[in-house]
């Protein structure tokens, strides 16, 4: 299941650039998945300081 990102996301973009196929964007200082783009590999989760990305 892919991942999603929660409200806890402070925009920092640090996700963006650890996921390797390019399904995280940042739409209005806010990160978001395409759920049809990734592939549940959690680099975007233990890259981010907050834990805004979830499994879900």
């Amino acid at each position: 299941m892919a991942y999603k990102i929660t409200d806890a996301c402070i925009g920092c973009e640090a996700c963006v650039g650890e996921c390797p196929v390019e399904a995280i964007s940042m739409n209005d200082g806010v990160a978001s998945i395409d759920a049809d783009k990734c592939i549940d590999c959690g680099a975007c989760a233990g890259a981010c300081p907050v834990e805004a990305p979830v499994e879900g």
